[in-house]
């Protein structure tokens, strides 16, 4: 059909909260190493536009709330380049609750620094 399946915005998510991670000094497998996951406890997506195959996309991510144990992201996605040309065309918005657990996958508190403020 020419349009991304619908599934495909998820992993695009996964990226840019990981990559908003990385902006921190911290990467996801550090934040593994000392014990602690960040598990998708909640998620929705509002489409809005297609995206189609060999548009380039951008994602923006940033942290919109959360408490002791969770942590709640918003995305916004949009197609910045169709048929080589610039666009500004907004695809796509989600948000994203993270629940943080131990090795074993019992709910504990995340760390201080990645408190949302």
């Amino acid at each position: 059909m020419g349009v991304a399946h619908h599934g495909s915005y998820i992993p695009w998510l996964e990226m840019a909260r990981t990559e908003l991670l990385r902006s921190s000094g911290v990467s996801y497998a550090q934040l593994e190493g000392a014990g602690i996951f960040l598990v998708v406890a909640k998620l929705s997506v509002v489409y809005r536009r297609p995206i189609l195959y060999d548009d380039v996309i951008e994602v923006r991510c940033r942290v919109s709330g959360g408490g002791r144990v969770k942590i709640e992201h918003t995305y916004e996605i949009h197609i910045v380049e169709r048929n080589n040309a610039a666009h500004s065309i907004d695809a796509a918005g989600a948000n994203t609750t993270l629940a943080c657990v131990d090795r074993e996958g019992r709910i504990g508190a995340l760390p201080d620094w990645l408190m949302p403020v």
